[in-house]
């Protein structure tokens, strides 16, 4: 797993052990942020299910302001700011179920990635809650990785779908 473009580009990332985690591939990554690239320099984003903090660290390569990483997971929480201290960047770091997260964070975000276990169905949940507190700032997106079928749930549409293989990638924003 590296960092695929931006100042930290080719750097490589500490990751997990094991199969017991499932992080973004360097394909679905690469891809994803050619699709964000206009969106990323000066962006405040959110890694909701940061696990190695991949997507986050990507963002800070390419000229995010801020990023705010969650995880439930002490273990990956380690690695993040094992990564962290690799690329010399500094990062917002939670420890919380991702409804505690998003119902304690503060102000508004350009990006919100989503990147739950897929057997899980949490994208109701996340985007009540993002909904409720108005999370996202104006023509802000929702990323949400997914092996299901979603619908856009109430308040969201979607805006763009993309498939690799078994992995997809929704782009989901506030109703217009």
């Amino acid at each position: 797993m590296r960092i695929i473009a931006g100042k930290y580009r080719g750097r490589a990332l500490a990751e997990f052990k094991g199969e017991a985690v499932r992080p973004t591939s360097d394909r679905v990554k690469e891809s994803l942020f050619q699709i964000l690239s206009p969106k990323l320099v000066g962006a405040r984003a959110l890694d909701l299910f940061c696990g190695s903090g991949a997507l986050g660290l990507e963002c800070l390569s390419r000229g995010a302001k801020e990023v705010l990483f969650n995880d439930i997971s002490a273990e990956s929480l380690a690695i993040l700011r094992k990564n962290l201290e690799k690329l010399g960047e500094r990062g917002q770091i939670t420890n919380r179920d991702f409804r505690a997260c998003l119902n304690s964070a503060e102000g508004k975000f350009d990006l919100i990635f989503s990147d739950p276990p897929y057997k899980e169905d949490y994208l109701p949940d996340i985007c009540a809650i993002i909904e409720k507190r108005r999370l996202l700032k104006e023509g802000g997106l929702l990323i949400h990785e997914s092996e299901r079928e979603e619908v856009a749930p109430e308040g969201f549409e979607c805006s763009d779908v993309r498939r690799y293989g078994r992995t997809k990638i929704w782009f989901l924003r506030y109703k217009a």
